[in-house]
């Protein structure tokens, strides 16, 4: 069995979830993770699929979505890694404000500098008004406070808002 890293961008349109997802179960690939947002009209899905059908296969399969030029299709084989559950702990980092170019590298430079990882991370815009909301997972034994300190200063230097609070566990 191959992992595939599939992608899906362009003008977005009712169906291609649909169409994508029938094509992928038609080549006996099990679906493992997606992500799917719409940026700016803009569709755009990532997809890990698992199975036995190779690369040239899945964009053979996948080419009708791009016949008429309004979607474009990239596969790639990508290395089965199992991500290790870590020790540390999950956060939600929302930032909010006046929009300005700088916001997400400075607040994501904060998260980086004390080897925090940042698992989903989603922004809009609207007028003028920023939002920011990203998953975290920071190491055990991360100063929290520290880190909620130095988010804070970064905050007020950009002239936003910004919480970082704990995330609710998942079951699943």
């Amino acid at each position: 069995m191959t992992l595939h890293a599939i992608t899906v961008l362009g003008h977005d349109r009712p169906g291609i979830i649909a169409e994508t997802t029938d094509k992928i179960a038609g080549l006996g690939l099990n679906l493992e993770d997606s992500t799917m947002t719409l940026l700016r009209g803009h569709f755009a899905m990532m997809l890990v699929c698992e199975g036995p059908a190779d690369d040239a296969e899945i964009e053979q399969a996948l080419a009708p979505l791009t016949a008429d030029g309004s979607l474009t299709v990239t596969v790639r084989e990508v290395p089965a890694e199992r991500a290790e559950a870590g020790d540390g702990s999950s956060w939600v980092l929302s930032v909010h404000g006046g929009d300005r170019p700088g916001i997400v590298s400075a607040v994501v430079a904060v998260i980086a500098g004390v080897g925090g990882n940042i698992t989903d991370l989603t922004t809009r815009l609207a007028s003028d008004f920023y939002l920011l909301v990203a998953e975290v997972d920071l190491p055990s034994g991360t100063d929290v406070a520290a880190v909620e300190s130095e988010l804070s200063r970064v905050a007020a230097d950009l002239g936003v808002g910004v919480t970082l609070r704990a995330a609710e566990t998942d079951e699943l």
